[in-house]
Order: structure tokens, then C-alpha cells, then sequence
């Protein structure tokens, strides 16, 4: 498998040149959950909140068209949003349990990372309650949710905390 650019600086001409596989697309996912998980474990108590959605931030047009070609084919849209498409795929095995939600992000200046990853907590009031105002922990309010975003900037991956979660207000899953 080819070596996909890590965090991209602004200015960076770096492209996504190379054919990507079904199966590239499903590393990288994982990649992108374990890197998320990775700042969660660094900056949280929280030892078992399972993924539940997963993103991953196109670097250009070229990259998003093949990205969103390829999760085509691991399930149907469910969601259609402005910064790109939500998929309802197969169970796909994470370290953090079964991931069933993934979303191709169009490119973003703003966004360098790899992409992002939700967790779902097992208490968001307490969780809430307990991180939001320390470093790296922003709240952000959606219409039909609220998440805590978790940005660390040692980690390539951003992690989200939404309540409710994706799939549930998308009634998938459980």
C-alpha cells in the first residue's frame, strides 16, 4: 500500500496520485480510529467508548471523487450533508468495536488531518461535565446534537463525543 500524506501543511502540493483500493480505504479508516483513540486515551479516563462514526478529510478533489467512488461501494448514502456524503457500510472491524458510519469530508484548508472519530460515552452529561474547558475541548451545537470536539495536536486524527449519536438520529443500528 502506498504512503497517504500525514498532516498536510498549508501550502503543501502534495497529491493523492496513486490508485486507492477498497481495502486501502478500509486501513486508512482504521488508522484514522486508532489515532483518534489514541488522544482519547491520552486525555480522557474514558477506557471503553466504542467508535461510532468515522470520517476521512479528502486533500483535494482528485482524492475526495476516488474516496467517495470506493465508499459507494461499501454501502448506500444515509446522510447527504454540505462537506460531503454519509455511507452506511458493513461492520467494519476497528480496535474500538464495529464501525458502520463513514463519511468522505470534502477538502478543507482548515482540515489537515487524517479525518476524525466519535465515540459514544457511557455517561455524556458526567463526561461533559468533566472535560469541557479544559485544553483541547470545545463544544459545538448542531440542531439536532451537541458533540465535544477534541482537538490534539500531537494526534493526526481529530475525536468527536456526540450526543445523541449519529446513528442514532439516523435510527441505524442499535
Amino acid at each position: 500500500m502506498r504512503e497517504r500524506p500525514g498532516r498536510l501543511e498549508a501550502g503543501d502540493v502534495k497529491q493523492f496520485a496513486e490508485i486507492m483500493t477498497i481495502d486501502n480505504l478500509k486501513m486508512l479508516v482504521r488508522e484514522i480510529v486508532a489515532e483518534a483513540w489514541q488522544a482519547v486515551a491520552a486525555r480522557t479516563f474514558e477506557a471503553n467508548a466504542p467508535v461510532n462514526y468515522a470520517c476521512v478529510f479528502a486533500q483535494s478533489a482528485a482524492e475526495y471523487e476516488e474516496l467517495v467512488g470506493l465508499a459507494r461501494q461499501l454501502g448506500p448514502i444515509v446522510q447527504a450533508t454540505a462537506m460531503g456524503p454519509v455511507f452506511h457500510i458493513a461492520a467494519l472491524a476497528t480496535d474500538c468495536g464495529d464501525l458502520e458510519l463513514l463519511k468522505i469530508r470534502r477538502p478543507d484548508p482548515k482540515r489537515r488531518e487524517k479525518g476524525d472519530a466519535d465515540f459514544t460515552v457511557a455517561d455524556y452529561a458526567s463526561f461533559k461535565k468533566t472535560y469541557l474547558g479544559q485544553p483541547g475541548f470545545s463544544l459545538i451545537k448542531r440542531p439536532e446534537m451537541e458533540m465535544i470536539e477534541l482537538i490534539d495536536p500531537s494526534h493526526n486524527a481529530l475525536a468527536y463525543f456526540s450526543h445523541p449519536t449519529l446513528a442514532e438520529i439516523l435510527k441505524i443500528g442499535h
